[in-house]
Protein backbone atom coordinates (compact mmCIF):
# COMPACT_ATOMS: atom_id res chain seq x y z
CA UNK A 1 0.00 0.00 0.00
CA UNK A 2 1.27 3.42 -0.87
CA UNK A 3 1.95 5.47 2.20
CA UNK A 4 1.00 9.27 1.87
CA UNK A 5 2.33 11.47 3.92
CA UNK A 6 2.23 15.74 4.97
CA UNK A 7 5.00 16.25 2.80
CA UNK A 8 3.87 14.80 -0.25
CA UNK A 9 0.76 16.53 0.28
CA UNK A 10 2.69 19.61 0.71
CA UNK A 11 4.74 19.15 -1.97
CA UNK A 12 2.36 18.84 -5.06
CA UNK A 13 0.13 21.59 -3.11
CA UNK A 14 3.34 23.83 -4.24
CA UNK A 15 2.83 23.48 -7.34
CA UNK A 16 -0.91 25.75 -7.00
CA UNK A 17 -0.23 29.03 -7.77
CA UNK A 18 -1.21 31.31 -5.43
CA UNK A 19 -4.52 34.21 -5.96
CA UNK A 20 -2.15 36.99 -6.62
CA UNK A 21 1.16 34.87 -7.33
CA UNK A 22 3.53 32.29 -5.67
CA UNK A 23 2.22 29.28 -4.44
CA UNK A 24 -0.68 28.43 -1.71
CA UNK A 25 2.28 27.10 0.53
CA UNK A 26 4.97 29.22 0.28
CA UNK A 27 2.20 31.93 1.02
CA UNK A 28 1.32 30.09 3.75
CA UNK A 29 -2.36 29.74 2.78
CA UNK A 30 -2.42 25.71 3.56
CA UNK A 31 -3.67 24.81 6.77
CA UNK A 32 -4.77 21.49 9.03
CA UNK A 33 -3.28 19.05 6.88
CA UNK A 34 -5.33 15.55 8.12
CA UNK A 35 -4.69 12.47 6.35
CA UNK A 36 -5.68 9.10 7.33
CA UNK A 37 -6.92 5.39 5.22
CA UNK A 38 -6.33 7.62 1.45
CA UNK A 39 -8.25 10.47 2.43
CA UNK A 40 -7.05 13.81 2.91
CA UNK A 41 -8.42 16.91 4.17
CA UNK A 42 -6.83 20.58 4.36
CA UNK A 43 -7.92 24.31 4.46
CA UNK A 44 -6.88 27.33 2.32
CA UNK A 45 -7.26 30.85 3.85
CA UNK A 46 -8.34 33.31 1.17
CA UNK A 47 -9.97 36.72 1.55
CA UNK A 48 -13.28 36.75 2.26
CA UNK A 49 -14.29 39.01 -0.08
CA UNK A 50 -12.88 36.89 -2.64
CA UNK A 51 -14.16 33.06 -1.53
CA UNK A 52 -16.44 32.75 -4.40
CA UNK A 53 -14.02 33.74 -7.12
CA UNK A 54 -11.44 31.56 -5.61
CA UNK A 55 -13.48 28.16 -5.96
CA UNK A 56 -11.39 27.24 -9.07
CA UNK A 57 -8.04 27.40 -7.06
CA UNK A 58 -9.81 25.09 -4.51
CA UNK A 59 -10.86 22.99 -6.91
CA UNK A 60 -7.09 22.76 -8.44
CA UNK A 61 -5.84 22.31 -5.24
CA UNK A 62 -8.01 19.10 -4.72
CA UNK A 63 -7.29 18.06 -7.82
CA UNK A 64 -3.47 18.12 -7.10
CA UNK A 65 -4.03 15.90 -4.27
CA UNK A 66 -5.85 13.80 -5.92
CA UNK A 67 -3.09 12.99 -8.45
CA UNK A 68 -0.58 11.05 -5.39
CA UNK A 69 -0.48 7.63 -5.47
CA UNK A 70 -2.37 6.32 -2.73
CA UNK A 71 -5.09 9.06 -2.36
CA UNK A 72 -8.37 7.97 -2.19
CA UNK A 73 -10.34 10.69 -1.44
CA UNK A 74 -9.62 14.95 -1.30
CA UNK A 75 -11.82 17.17 0.74
CA UNK A 76 -10.65 21.04 0.61
CA UNK A 77 -12.23 23.81 2.39
CA UNK A 78 -11.59 27.43 1.33
CA UNK A 79 -11.76 29.63 5.11
CA UNK A 80 -12.21 33.33 4.78
CA UNK A 81 -9.33 35.44 6.25
CA UNK A 82 -11.35 38.33 8.01
CA UNK A 83 -10.09 42.15 8.36
CA UNK A 84 -8.27 42.35 5.10
CA UNK A 85 -9.06 44.69 2.03
CA UNK A 86 -10.72 43.58 -0.79
CA UNK A 87 -8.13 41.86 -3.03
CA UNK A 88 -5.97 41.23 -0.42
CA UNK A 89 -4.18 37.96 0.32
CA UNK A 90 -3.72 37.11 3.48
CA UNK A 91 -0.33 37.98 5.62
CA UNK A 92 1.46 34.52 5.00
CA UNK A 93 1.88 32.09 8.24
CA UNK A 94 3.65 28.48 8.34
CA UNK A 95 0.92 25.45 7.60
CA UNK A 96 -0.27 24.22 11.12
CA UNK A 97 0.73 20.98 12.13
CA UNK A 98 -1.24 17.69 11.55
CA UNK A 99 -4.05 17.17 14.36
CA UNK A 100 -3.40 15.05 16.97
CA UNK A 101 -7.03 12.85 16.36
CA UNK A 102 -7.00 10.46 12.94
CA UNK A 103 -10.25 11.83 11.92
CA UNK A 104 -10.14 15.56 13.04
CA UNK A 105 -9.94 17.98 10.25
CA UNK A 106 -10.30 21.55 11.49
CA UNK A 107 -10.76 24.89 9.94
CA UNK A 108 -9.56 27.99 11.65
CA UNK A 109 -11.81 30.75 10.55
CA UNK A 110 -15.38 32.24 11.27
CA UNK A 111 -18.97 30.64 11.00
CA UNK A 112 -20.48 30.71 7.48
CA UNK A 113 -23.22 32.72 9.06
CA UNK A 114 -20.66 35.42 8.75
CA UNK A 115 -20.65 34.34 5.02
CA UNK A 116 -22.09 36.82 2.12
CA UNK A 117 -25.89 36.25 3.10
CA UNK A 118 -27.20 36.16 -0.78
CA UNK A 119 -25.10 33.72 -3.46
CA UNK A 120 -25.90 34.90 -6.74
CA UNK A 121 -27.38 31.53 -7.99
CA UNK A 122 -28.68 28.41 -5.98
CA UNK A 123 -27.15 25.67 -7.76
CA UNK A 124 -29.13 22.28 -8.16
CA UNK A 125 -28.56 18.85 -7.60
CA UNK A 126 -27.88 17.39 -11.40
CA UNK A 127 -30.86 14.92 -11.89
CA UNK A 128 -32.81 15.95 -8.97
CA UNK A 129 -36.05 17.41 -8.54
CA UNK A 130 -36.64 18.16 -4.89
CA UNK A 131 -34.49 18.48 -1.82
CA UNK A 132 -36.94 18.11 1.30
CA UNK A 133 -34.90 19.30 5.01
CA UNK A 134 -36.03 16.91 7.78
CA UNK A 135 -35.04 19.42 10.98
CA UNK A 136 -35.50 19.59 14.78
CA UNK A 137 -34.70 22.08 16.80
CA UNK A 138 -33.00 19.91 19.67
CA UNK A 139 -31.67 16.03 19.74
CA UNK A 140 -34.02 13.23 20.65
CA UNK A 141 -36.95 13.62 19.09
CA UNK A 142 -36.51 11.07 16.11
CA UNK A 143 -35.81 13.22 13.70
CA UNK A 144 -33.35 10.55 11.60
CA UNK A 145 -35.93 8.05 11.92
CA UNK A 146 -38.39 10.43 10.56
CA UNK A 147 -36.48 11.58 7.77
CA UNK A 148 -35.58 7.56 6.90
CA UNK A 149 -39.20 6.29 7.21
CA UNK A 150 -41.10 9.07 5.36
CA UNK A 151 -38.72 8.58 2.50
CA UNK A 152 -39.55 5.21 2.13
CA UNK A 153 -42.89 6.11 2.49
CA UNK A 154 -42.68 8.71 -0.55
CA UNK A 155 -40.56 5.51 -2.36
CA UNK A 156 -43.87 3.33 -1.89
CA UNK A 157 -45.44 6.07 -3.43
CA UNK A 158 -43.63 5.58 -6.71
CA UNK A 159 -41.13 8.41 -6.66
CA UNK A 160 -37.34 7.44 -6.74
CA UNK A 161 -35.91 9.10 -3.36
CA UNK A 162 -32.20 9.37 -2.34
CA UNK A 163 -31.58 10.16 1.78
CA UNK A 164 -28.70 12.43 2.13
CA UNK A 165 -27.14 12.46 6.08
CA UNK A 166 -26.25 16.19 6.94
CA UNK A 167 -25.83 15.35 10.60
CA UNK A 168 -22.35 15.54 10.33
CA UNK A 169 -21.21 14.89 14.01
CA UNK A 170 -23.80 12.41 14.34
CA UNK A 171 -24.91 10.56 11.29
CA UNK A 172 -27.24 7.76 11.85
CA UNK A 173 -28.37 6.64 8.39
CA UNK A 174 -25.78 4.18 7.52
CA UNK A 175 -27.21 2.57 11.33
CA UNK A 176 -30.95 2.89 10.21
CA UNK A 177 -30.85 1.93 6.56
CA UNK A 178 -28.60 -1.10 7.87
CA UNK A 179 -25.62 0.01 5.54
CA UNK A 180 -22.08 -0.89 5.53
CA UNK A 181 -18.86 -0.65 2.93
CA UNK A 182 -17.16 2.22 1.50
CA UNK A 183 -18.78 4.30 -1.36
CA UNK A 184 -16.65 3.77 -4.51
CA UNK A 185 -15.59 6.63 -7.17
CA UNK A 186 -16.93 7.29 -10.50
CA UNK A 187 -14.80 9.38 -12.99
CA UNK A 188 -12.30 10.18 -10.32
CA UNK A 189 -14.16 12.50 -8.69
CA UNK A 190 -17.51 11.77 -7.68
CA UNK A 191 -18.99 9.53 -5.15
CA UNK A 192 -21.51 6.31 -5.68
CA UNK A 193 -24.19 6.47 -3.22
CA UNK A 194 -25.22 3.07 -1.48
CA UNK A 195 -28.83 1.50 -2.07
CA UNK A 196 -31.10 0.08 0.72
CA UNK A 197 -34.91 -0.57 0.25
CA UNK A 198 -34.17 1.18 -2.69
CA UNK A 199 -33.25 4.46 -1.60
CA UNK A 200 -29.83 5.76 -2.60
CA UNK A 201 -28.13 7.17 0.78
CA UNK A 202 -24.68 9.38 1.34
CA UNK A 203 -23.33 9.79 4.45
CA UNK A 204 -20.35 10.93 6.50
CA UNK A 205 -20.69 7.51 8.64
CA UNK A 206 -20.03 5.92 5.71
CA UNK A 207 -16.75 7.37 4.88
CA UNK A 208 -15.43 6.69 8.63
CA UNK A 209 -15.95 4.42 11.25
CA UNK A 210 -18.79 4.35 13.03
CA UNK A 211 -17.54 5.09 16.72
CA UNK A 212 -14.82 8.01 15.40
CA UNK A 213 -15.91 11.33 16.44
CA UNK A 214 -15.56 14.37 13.62
CA UNK A 215 -14.01 16.46 15.71
CA UNK A 216 -14.01 19.47 12.48
CA UNK A 217 -14.79 23.09 12.81
CA UNK A 218 -17.50 25.02 10.94
CA UNK A 219 -16.03 25.32 7.17
CA UNK A 220 -14.79 21.51 6.73
CA UNK A 221 -18.53 20.72 7.52
CA UNK A 222 -19.57 22.83 5.30
CA UNK A 223 -17.55 21.56 2.71
CA UNK A 224 -18.17 17.95 3.47
CA UNK A 225 -21.57 18.45 2.99
CA UNK A 226 -20.92 20.61 0.05
CA UNK A 227 -18.94 17.83 -1.46
CA UNK A 228 -22.13 15.15 -0.24
CA UNK A 229 -24.77 16.45 -2.25
CA UNK A 230 -22.75 18.03 -5.08
CA UNK A 231 -19.99 15.54 -5.67
CA UNK A 232 -22.37 12.54 -5.70
CA UNK A 233 -23.57 10.69 -8.80
CA UNK A 234 -27.33 10.66 -7.48
CA UNK A 235 -28.48 9.76 -11.15
CA UNK A 236 -32.11 10.51 -11.43
CA UNK A 237 -34.25 11.38 -8.38
CA UNK A 238 -37.69 12.84 -7.92
CA UNK A 239 -36.98 13.94 -4.44
CA UNK A 240 -33.93 13.75 -1.71
CA UNK A 241 -34.85 13.46 2.00
CA UNK A 242 -31.96 15.66 3.89
CA UNK A 243 -31.82 14.59 7.14
CA UNK A 244 -30.41 18.05 8.95
CA UNK A 245 -28.36 17.78 11.99
CA UNK A 246 -30.56 19.33 15.32
CA UNK A 247 -30.70 22.74 15.98
CA UNK A 248 -30.06 26.17 13.83
CA UNK A 249 -26.02 26.69 12.93
CA UNK A 250 -23.79 26.32 10.25
CA UNK A 251 -25.21 23.42 8.03
CA UNK A 252 -28.57 25.06 8.02
CA UNK A 253 -27.48 28.02 6.82
CA UNK A 254 -25.13 26.53 4.53
CA UNK A 255 -27.69 24.52 2.50
CA UNK A 256 -30.23 27.12 2.38
CA UNK A 257 -27.41 29.36 0.51
CA UNK A 258 -26.13 26.82 -1.55
CA UNK A 259 -29.09 24.64 -2.85
CA UNK A 260 -32.96 25.44 -3.66
CA UNK A 261 -34.76 23.12 -0.68
CA UNK A 262 -38.40 22.90 -1.78
CA UNK A 263 -39.04 23.36 1.97
CA UNK A 264 -38.33 21.61 5.22
CA UNK A 265 -40.77 19.28 7.66
CA UNK A 266 -40.36 20.03 11.49
CA UNK A 267 -40.22 17.29 14.21
CA UNK A 268 -41.13 17.75 17.47
CA UNK A 269 -42.54 15.34 20.26
CA UNK A 270 -45.10 17.18 21.96
CA UNK A 271 -43.29 18.10 25.17
CA UNK A 272 -43.24 21.81 25.60
CA UNK A 273 -39.34 22.06 26.21
CA UNK A 274 -38.96 20.52 22.40
CA UNK A 275 -41.86 22.67 20.83
CA UNK A 276 -39.59 25.29 22.17
CA UNK A 277 -37.10 24.42 19.94
CA UNK A 278 -38.73 23.33 17.21
CA UNK A 279 -40.27 27.41 16.98
CA UNK A 280 -36.65 28.27 16.82
CA UNK A 281 -35.88 25.90 13.92
CA UNK A 282 -39.15 26.73 12.35
CA UNK A 283 -38.15 30.82 12.54
CA UNK A 284 -34.75 30.20 10.97
CA UNK A 285 -36.36 28.71 8.50
CA UNK A 286 -38.44 31.54 7.62
CA UNK A 287 -35.58 33.73 8.01
CA UNK A 288 -33.91 32.49 5.09
CA UNK A 289 -37.12 31.82 3.16
CA UNK A 290 -37.22 28.17 3.11
CA UNK A 291 -40.77 27.17 2.71
CA UNK A 292 -42.06 24.92 6.00
CA UNK A 293 -43.77 22.42 4.44
CA UNK A 294 -45.67 21.15 8.07
CA UNK A 295 -44.70 20.02 11.65
CA UNK A 296 -44.54 16.05 12.54
CA UNK A 297 -45.87 15.04 16.36
CA UNK A 298 -43.24 12.04 17.04
CA UNK A 299 -43.49 10.04 20.33
CA UNK A 300 -47.09 11.13 20.30
CA UNK A 301 -48.28 8.22 21.93
CA UNK A 302 -47.36 5.12 23.81
CA UNK A 303 -49.81 1.95 23.61
CA UNK A 304 -49.17 -0.10 26.31
CA UNK A 305 -48.50 -3.81 24.25
CA UNK A 306 -49.71 -5.90 27.67
CA UNK A 307 -52.90 -3.89 28.35
CA UNK A 308 -53.63 -1.56 25.48
CA UNK A 309 -53.81 1.29 27.31
CA UNK A 310 -52.83 4.70 25.75
CA UNK A 311 -50.29 6.96 27.56
CA UNK A 312 -49.07 10.60 26.80
CA UNK A 313 -45.46 10.01 28.05
CA UNK A 314 -44.20 13.83 26.44
CA UNK A 315 -48.28 15.01 26.43
CA UNK A 316 -50.23 14.87 22.97
CA UNK A 317 -50.78 17.39 20.74
CA UNK A 318 -48.42 20.07 21.47
CA UNK A 319 -47.39 20.04 17.77
CA UNK A 320 -50.69 19.93 16.50
CA UNK A 321 -51.63 23.09 18.58
CA UNK A 322 -48.59 24.94 17.58
CA UNK A 323 -48.73 24.18 13.81
CA UNK A 324 -52.26 26.20 14.15
CA UNK A 325 -50.61 28.71 16.17
CA UNK A 326 -47.68 29.63 13.62
CA UNK A 327 -50.13 28.89 10.88
CA UNK A 328 -48.23 25.82 9.14
CA UNK A 329 -49.07 23.21 8.22
CA UNK A 330 -49.82 19.66 10.74
CA UNK A 331 -48.08 16.21 8.83
CA UNK A 332 -49.24 14.32 11.79
CA UNK A 333 -48.59 11.96 14.43
CA UNK A 334 -46.28 8.74 14.78
CA UNK A 335 -46.61 7.11 17.68
CA UNK A 336 -43.83 6.16 20.39
CA UNK A 337 -43.64 2.09 19.71
CA UNK A 338 -41.31 -0.57 20.74
CA UNK A 339 -41.41 -1.48 17.05
CA UNK A 340 -39.88 1.45 15.82
CA UNK A 341 -37.00 1.53 18.07
CA UNK A 342 -36.57 -1.94 17.62
CA UNK A 343 -36.42 -2.13 13.84
CA UNK A 344 -34.29 1.34 13.68
CA UNK A 345 -31.64 -0.54 15.79
CA UNK A 346 -31.60 -3.38 13.31
CA UNK A 347 -31.01 -1.27 9.99
CA UNK A 348 -34.87 -2.56 8.92
CA UNK A 349 -36.96 0.34 8.91
CA UNK A 350 -40.43 0.06 10.14
CA UNK A 351 -42.03 1.16 6.80
CA UNK A 352 -40.02 -1.42 4.85
CA UNK A 353 -39.57 -4.30 7.48
CA UNK A 354 -43.32 -3.92 8.97
CA UNK A 355 -45.21 -2.15 5.71
CA UNK A 356 -48.44 -3.44 6.48
CA UNK A 357 -48.58 -2.32 10.04
CA UNK A 358 -50.04 0.13 12.19
CA UNK A 359 -46.68 2.26 12.38
CA UNK A 360 -46.09 1.76 8.86
CA UNK A 361 -49.40 3.06 8.11
CA UNK A 362 -48.81 6.04 10.37
CA UNK A 363 -45.50 7.37 8.49
CA UNK A 364 -47.41 6.23 5.42
CA UNK A 365 -50.21 9.19 6.25
CA UNK A 366 -47.26 11.65 7.16
CA UNK A 367 -45.64 11.06 3.62
CA UNK A 368 -49.09 11.43 2.11
CA UNK A 369 -50.07 14.73 3.98
CA UNK A 370 -46.31 16.30 2.98
CA UNK A 371 -46.26 14.98 -0.61
CA UNK A 372 -50.03 17.30 -0.89
CA UNK A 373 -47.90 20.22 0.08
CA UNK A 374 -45.58 19.84 -1.61
CA UNK A 375 -47.56 19.46 -4.88
CA UNK A 376 -49.85 22.38 -3.86
CA UNK A 377 -47.21 24.42 -3.49
CA UNK A 378 -45.31 23.59 -7.07
CA UNK A 379 -49.20 24.17 -8.31
CA UNK A 380 -48.95 27.63 -7.22
CA UNK A 381 -46.01 29.04 -9.45
CA UNK A 382 -44.61 30.34 -5.98
CA UNK A 383 -41.13 32.08 -6.53
CA UNK A 384 -38.01 29.99 -6.05
CA UNK A 385 -36.50 31.22 -2.40
CA UNK A 386 -34.44 34.48 -1.76
CA UNK A 387 -31.99 33.90 0.76
CA UNK A 388 -32.33 37.10 3.30
CA UNK A 389 -29.90 37.12 6.45
CA UNK A 390 -29.95 40.33 7.93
Amino acid sequence: MVTVDKAKVLERLAAVPGPDGGDIVSLGLVSDVFIADGRVAFSITVPETRARELEPLRRAAEAAVLAIPGVERAMVALTAERHHGPGRVARPRPPAAPLASAESAAAAAPSPAAAPARPAAQQGVPGVGLLIAVASGKGGVGKSTTAVNLALALKERGLKVGVLDADVYGPSVPRLLGLTGRPQTVDGRRLMPLEAYGLKAMSIGLLIEEDTPMIWRGPMVVSALRQMLMDVAWGELDVIVIDMPPGTGDVQLSLAQQAPLAGAVIVSTPQDLALLDARKGLAMFRKVEVPVLGIVENMSTFICPHCGEASHIFGHGGARHEAERLGVPFLGEIPLAMTIRETSDAGAPVMASAPDGPHAAAYRAVAGALWQEVQARRNSHRRPPQIVIE
